[in-house]
């Protein structure tokens, strides 16, 4: 077959044994151009050859066959040339030529020639050239924790007082690095109330972005810095060593008088301190309605006054897992009665938590003044908590205490005074589960006294 010379830089001739010859006439691209121009647009007389050609099958898939050998040789040729009018062309040359490949690998097998400086890459050597996806950049993680129990209590007039199984909290804790500066987290729990229904709720989202040891800032929901057992342990029972929580640290859904959520800033980090390991919290948030089916302020605050909390702690170097502090929370209670209330919390904690020995210990004092009256109503509470480890059997003991004035605006009469003893043995059967047995004796106003008996599995995957 005889082509014309064309009117690029590649001509075509006819030679005494009928195979075409190439010759190259500049470094540009512009001849292969040319070649897959004329080789696609040479398809269609193939096609209709096929279609006019007699019936006989035989023939067509050998002048298919033919017609696939002469293009993959033109292309052959045309990439030889391309290779020694390039530098270093002599040396590809003079490898030895590849195996043939089939028709769908001799596109790839082109990408290897790159384009002189200043001229259009080919359109594979585009494609190579995109950035790839780090998928690992914001790599999210879950972590799942949940517990079931069984328990019963001779209080009366509780609609939780008979004795049931229940399932706990399904807690997915959520964290992705979304920089290197910010992190995300939250915890998306599933509960059931005691209407047996199922709710979700988000207790804890944090975008946090640190800029250095001394300073990060966090915006989003958060659980406050009052105390230490509120920030030690969120919503998962499988890493306290007791079945619950003490009463003064009881979420808000259950009865407790702390605001344990807030929704705000926050700014922490260490103080310069050396050995003395000072740290310091500094929050800012919507604060607690009054008397509402929900406490937390998610997306409306009754008043424009904000809910400040300071804490400062430290962790001596000296004594490994020794925690002293003190924080002070201040927020306007605005209820629908005329009288608003300056609410103050002030807290103050010395912990021990070592790898067998545990003891906690928490005081604080909440006071309610209404605006208006001389009356100051003091609300004060404390627990002491002390557990060992023997191989994996803890044993542990708590003595907890709560005594609201009868006539507290806030908290009477569904607080009042609560104090008692509890005793507790956790059994770590494996690394991710856990059971745990205890029995509380609760003493409140009047002389009149429970028992609570209360058998739990805990556990993470």
């Amino acid at each position: 077959m005889c082509i014309a010379k064309s009117k690029g830089r590649v001509e075509v001739k006819c030679s005494m044994t009928g195979k075409p010859r190439t010759t190259l006439r500049g470094r540009t691209l512009a001849g292969l151009a040319v070649f897959l121009f004329m080789a696609v647009n040479s398809t269609p007389p193939l096609r209709a050859q096929q279609t006019d050609a007699p019936s006989d099958s035989n023939k067509q898939p050998e002048a298919l066959l033919q017609r696939i050998v002469q293009l993959e040789a033109r292309l052959k040729d045309v990439e030889a040339a391309l290779a020694k009018a390039q530098p270093g062309g002599a040396v590809a040359a003079s490898a030895p030529a590849p195996a043939p490949a089939p028709p769908s690998a001799a596109a790839p097998a082109s990408t290897a020639t790159s384009a002189p400086q200043g001229e259009v890459p080919a359109p594979q050597a585009e494609q190579t050239g995109q950035e790839p996806m780090d998928l690992n950049r914001t790599l999210l993680r879950i972590r799942g924790y949940s517990d079931v129990n069984l328990h019963g209590t001779t209080l009366r007039g509780d609609p939780a007082s008979t004795t049931a199984f229940s399932l706990g909290q399904v807690n997915l804790f959520v964290t992705s690095d979304v920089s290197d500066k910010f992190k995300f987290l939250s915890e998306v729990v599933f509960e059931a109330g005691n209407d047996n229904v199922f709710g979700v709720d988000i207790e804890r989202m944090l975008l946090t972005y640190s800029f250095s040891d001394y300073l990060n800032v966090s915006v989003g929901r958060y659980h406050t810095a009052i105390g230490y057992y509120n920030t030690a342990y969120h919503h998962s029972t499988w890493f306290q060593t007791a079945t619950g929580r003490p009463f003064l640290f009881a979420f808000e859904d259950q009865g407790g008088i702390l605001p344990i959520h807030n929704v705000g800033a926050s700014i922490t980090g260490k103080v310069p301190s050396g050995s003395l390991g000072l740290h310091y919290v500094a929050e800012i948030g919507n604060g607690r309605a009054y008397r509402t089916s929900e406490p937390v302020q998610n997306t409306v605050d009754d008043n424009t006054h904000k809910a400040l909390n300071f804490a400062i702690f430290a962790r001596p170097e000296a004594i490994r897992g020794l925690q002293v502090g003190f924080s002070a929370y201040r927020d306007l209670l605005t209820p629908a009665a005329p009288l608003a209330i300056d609410e103050t919390i002030l807290a103050a904690h010395a912990v021990y938590t070592g790898l067998d020995f545990e003891w906690l210990n928490e005081a604080l004092l909440i006071r309610n003044a209404p605006r208006g009256m001389p009356r100051v109503f003091n609300t004060p509470g404390f627990y002491s908590q002390i557990s060992r480890r023997f191989r994996s059997y803890r044993p542990y003991f708590r003595y907890q205490y709560v005594n609201a004035p009868a006539n507290e605006p806030i908290f009477s009469p569904n607080v009042g005074l609560q104090h008692g003893p509890s005793f507790g043995l956790r059994y770590d059967m494996s690394e991710f589960v856990a059971v745990k047995v205890q029995y509380d004796y609760t003493m409140l106003r009047g002389d009149r006294a429970f028992h609570t008996v209360a058998l739990q599995t805990g556990f993470t995957f």
